[in-house]
């Protein structure tokens, strides 16, 4: 693949400003870049869902011009998204099929998904439904589907970020036998030490525009980073203080998931204090959002299950919880933490209103409500025409500041954030990472549900793994490797972990 001079203009905005790079046949080549630097346009363009404005490219020779993903699959091309496009209800082969030009039927289809599955080391059940998957077998049927389309390059966008340490091994060992086939593998991440173990070149974009280059195995994480953002960033730095009294107490917790293919809590039990930041990990689907959705309020509880500052609050509403001073930030920012539509003033005001006094009376105070929305904007580096923007017209990892920001400035006891760095940058995800170490210095207490466990390792105190709705044993986190962090992720316990040298 031969890009060049790519231009792509949105009002107010380069997307891409002349890009050119060459992507290799049997090559891993990493695109990095901050959020809002236009990974997302390039790859659009080159899978046709965006068509540029200036520029050509060039495939296996040929000019290359996809009108939509349909010709970008034809020629050879194939995606991986980060949000997985599957049904639940239906069943893997089906699942593959509705992704298949001229899918054959399906007795055929199911021998080639077995077929394929084997040849690359991804396991698959055709006749399993999606619903029961986990995340990281759910990212398998996305991938053969790509597969059995014979595609020449494959795009991968965010791969690893529900997969356990295990799995991602797993899938690196399959992109090798791709890349030993001849494909080209075009790999997007924010976790540059995998860059630097799996890719063989790197270009970096900045601001719509192509800054350099390098080879990721002889340039570090700190110096890829700072390509990215053009300049140095601090790392953050942990204060090392005596941990206070238990602020949040969660006794025997056990509910039903609000939907179907959800998974429900099983008799999970923790106590949080006051300065400790507890990490949760676990593989995506394991009942993190069923988790904070009992901890925030929307999914009730028997009311002694949970309790706050020594009150039971198990049958208390949302706004309720938040007055008293426990925050929640969810993992799905656009639609669940942010309404898509409304503006960063409209969704400051939606969990704002109460803790920061921008109501009086029943009316809105919108000076204040405004005033609120900028100081998270500038505190948090959200990149942003202004306050009246609308949710959805944020990058990702822009929205995701804003989200994250609009917690930490409303001065939280306890703080429940789900993925809080999910698809930001590094020096973004740095600041994010600071900010909930900073607050916990201040003596709130934060539980944080990652799947990124080099974030739990930095932040947490104490860690603990949710796998299909049980927590595990609560460890130090500095007492724990990935080996073991890997095995309570899967469902081990107890001595299964001990026996794993440290």
């Amino acid at each position: 693949m031969a890009i060049s001079n790519l231009t792509k203009t949105y009002p107010g905005v380069v997307a891409n400003d002349s890009v050119s790079m060459e992507l290799r046949a049997g090559e891993v080549h990493a695109l990095l870049g901050e959020n809002g630097a236009g990974k997302s346009t390039l790859v659009k363009m080159i899978y046709g869902l965006v068509k540029p404005d200036s520029g050509s490219m060039k495939f296996q020779g040929q000019s290359f011009t996809p009108a939509n993903p349909h010709t970008a699959r034809q020629a050879g091309v194939a995606m991986v998204f980060q949000h997985f496009s599957l049904f639940d209800a239906m069943s893997v082969a089906e699942n593959i099929a509705l992704g298949m030009e001229n899918p054959p039927p399906m007795r055929d289809l199911s021998d080639q998904i077995k077929a394929v599955s084997e040849t690359y080391g991804l396991p698959l059940q055709p006749d399993h439904i999606v619903g029961d998957l986990s995340a990281g077998e759910r990212q398998r049927v996305e991938i053969i589907r790509c597969l059995l389309q014979d595609p020449k390059l494959l795009i991968m966008d965010e791969p690893t970020s529900v997969l356990t340490p295990q799995e991602v091994g797993v899938l690196f060992e399959t992109l090798r036998k791709l890349t030993a086939q001849g494909v080209g593998i075009l790999y997007i991440s924010h976790k540059l030490d995998e860059i630097r173990e799996l890719c063989q070149h790197a270009t970096v974009l900045r601001r719509g525009q192509n800054v350099g280059s390098c080879v990721p195995s002889e340039t570090s994480a700190r110096e890829m980073a700072e390509m990215m953002v053009g300049s140095s960033f601090q790392t953050p730095e942990r204060s090392r203080h005596a941990l206070g009294d238990v602020v949040l107490k969660i006794d025997k917790l056990s509910a039903p998931s609000p939907n179907e293919f959800g998974t429900p809590l099983r008799e999970i039990s923790l106590e949080l204090h006051a300065g400790e930041i507890l990490g949760i990990g676990g593989v995506a689907g394991n009942g993190q959002d069923e988790l904070l959705a009992a901890l925030s309020g929307e999914m009730r509880t028997v009311a002694d299950a949970v309790v706050f500052e020594g009150e039971v609050i198990g049958r208390l509403a949302p706004a309720a919880r938040r007055k008293m001073g426990l925050l929640t930030a969810p993992e799905e920012r656009l639609g669940h933490a942010a309404a898509p539509d409304m503006s960063l003033t409209e969704n400051a005001l939606l969990t704002g209103a109460e803790r920061e006094n921008l109501t009086s009376r029943g009316f809105l105070k919108w000076g204040a409500a405004q005033k609120f929305a900028q100081s998270v904007i500038e505190s948090f580096d959200v990149r942003t025409p202004g306050t009246e923007t609308a949710a959805r017209a944020l990058s990702g990892g822009n929205l995701q500041k804003f989200v994250i920001g609009r917690e930490v400035l409303q001065r939280p006891k306890v703080l429940v954030v789900n993925q809080p760095t999910w698809g930001v940058d590094a020096a973004a995800a740095a600041a994010i990472r600071q900010a909930l170490l900073d607050l916990a210095t201040e003596g709130v207490a934060i539980l944080c549900i990652s799947q990124d466990l080099d974030e739990l390792i930095e932040i947490s105190d104490h860690f603990a793994a949710l796998n299909e709705g049980r927590l595990s044993d609560i460890r130090e986190t500095e007492s724990l490797n990935m080996e073991q962090i890997g095995l309570m992720m899967g469902g081990a316990h107890g001595m299964e972990v001990a026996h794993v040298e440290a």
